[in-house]
């Protein structure tokens, strides 16, 4: 592990970086941060970080920001998601530029994206990447400018994990599709087909599992790819009865994701298109093989179920933060069923 514990975290207003930023700076990491908004974003982001005045999308402010960095987390995405094909590969390039000045190491979370079914259900980080979507190939080209990257003086770690879910997390399948943030939960819409597996993946786990990795990064190549088992949900059904035990309705209604809607809707409306391109991660199971992490870690950072949808839920304004689990609440060194099923 380097000496020097100095990061920059690019995105650390949103769902992976700020857990990344907390966890870093509570590990005794000196943390920067860059926003166009440094006093706006002090007020709401993680406590404890030095934050910047700056752009991701100018390669001055994001040189300026990192000197002297031993890590860049890259977590940031273009404002509201607008123009994101075009502006993605620029703000990457931006780091790694600033990567390469300090010989830091780029951390970046990453996605099942990259994959096509053709290498489902069981994922390894040597899979043949050959996405169906057009973000999955900007992943791909992402990561192929950062092994590119890591042949010319930068370091790269990136993790790779299922749908991301998370007290702090706003923008994803769990809280803009299965509940409705900021309200009690009246109803779960489920968006897969029945019988069908799909990956999750707990946002403090992610974080969890990329600090300690930096904090053996004497053990893996400059540039390393790992992947997070996360909660294999093995038929689709365990995160709704987690959602009902925690709320305390075991019968709460589930209602079909209105696919059909969204597809009718998608010519005019751009996230409908979107919604439409990852519709092949509800039909097809993909598994991710964590067996590279184990190797390294000994064992994955893991949140048991229900604590981790509680505290979404909490988090979403969905349940009073006070709130304690539902009677039936699994303990954190006790799995679900399904969770023991899956590992055996």
């Amino acid at each position: 592990m380097t000496s020097n514990l100095t990061a920059l975290v690019l995105g650390a207003t949103g769902g992976i970086g700020g857990e990344v930023a907390r966890l870093l700076v509570a590990r005794g990491w000196t943390v920067r941060a860059l926003h166009r908004q440094p006093e706006r974003a002090k007020a709401g982001g993680p406590v404890g970080v030095t934050w910047i005045a700056g752009d991701a999308m100018a390669a001055a402010d994001v040189a300026t920001a990192a000197k002297g960095v031993s890590v860049i987390v890259h977590a940031v995405n273009p404002p509201g998601y607008r123009n994101w094909g075009e502006l993605v590969l620029p703000m990457l390039d931006n780091t790694i530029a600033a990567a390469r000045v300090n010989g830091a190491r780029i951390v970046l979370p990453g996605t099942v994206y990259n994959f096509g079914p053709d290498v489902f259900p069981d994922v390894t980080e040597q899979s043949l990447q050959h996405p169906l979507t057009r973000k999955g190939a900007i992943r791909v080209a992402m990561e192929q400018r950062l092994r590119d990257a890591s042949t010319r003086g930068a370091k790269v770690l990136i993790v790779r994990a299922g749908d991301f879910f998370g007290p702090r997390a706003a923008n994803n399948w769990f809280s803009q599709g299965l509940v409705k943030p900021g309200r009690p939960v009246r109803s779960i819409t489920n968006p897969g087909r029945a019988g069908v597996g799909h990956q999750w993946a707990y946002l403090p786990d992610v974080a969890e599992t990329m600090v300690q990795l930096l904090a053996r990064a004497d053990a893996f190549d400059d540039f390393a790819v790992f992947h997070m088992r996360g909660h294999w949900d093995i038929d689709g059904t365990e995160m709704i009865a987690a959602i009902r035990r925690v709320v305390g309705q075991p019968a709460l209604k589930i209602r079909a994701f209105p696919w059909l809607m969204v597809r009718l809707a998608s010519p005019f409306v751009p996230l409908f298109r979107q919604l439409l391109e990852m519709r092949y991660l509800w039909a097809t199971p993909l598994r991710m093989d964590n067996a590279r992490l184990v190797a390294i870690l000994g064992v994955e950072p893991h949140t048991p179920l229900d604590e981790a949808v509680r505290a979404t839920l909490a988090g979403l304004g969905c349940l009073p933060a006070s709130s304690e689990l539902a009677p039936g609440h699994v303990g954190h060194d006790v799995a679900t069923d399904a969770e023991r099923r899956a590992a055996s």
